[in-house]
């Protein structure tokens, strides 16, 4: 993932039109979610509000001034969710993520009205998450 790709990807979901198009690329996207190890995938790093297991780790990278996030989930939709969600914020300053509207993000890309509201809800706790760590170093 380069810090472009979510523009790219935006560009190319949004192209894709009907909803099984988008359901099919989220399929494929999270297969190219990197892998965490099964060492990493512990309690104190699940994500809770989530209905699936989503494992996140977020960290300050004091040398470049970004924020590094690493997650993992059980499900495949909700991996290529975090693809996107890590695409939207990778190589990002802590400022610039809390300037991320990615409700406005989801909206765009035709996600949340064809989401589960338990998966909408997930987004947000994951989403929140990011930017409750990021307003620390912002």
């Amino acid at each position: 993932m380069s810090s472009s790709n979510y523009e790219s990807l935006k560009q190319e979901f949004i192209a894709l039109g009907a909803w099984q198009q988008r359901y099919r690329e989220l399929m494929l996207l999270g297969k190219k979610l990197p892998v965490m190890t099964s060492a990493l995938k512990v309690d104190d790093a699940k994500v809770s509000g989530c209905e699936s297991n989503v494992w996140m780790y977020i960290d300050f990278d004091q040398s470049e001034a970004r924020l590094v996030i690493v997650a993992d989930s059980d499900t495949r939709i909700v991996k290529g969710l975090l693809y996107i969600i890590l695409s939207m914020y990778l190589g990002k300053t802590p400022a610039e993520v809390v300037a991320i509207d990615a409700h406005n993000e989801f909206e765009e890309l035709g996600l949340l009205k064809h989401l589960s509201p338990s998966r909408g809800n997930g987004i947000k706790a994951i989403v929140q998450s990011i930017n409750q760590f990021a307003q620390q170093y912002a």
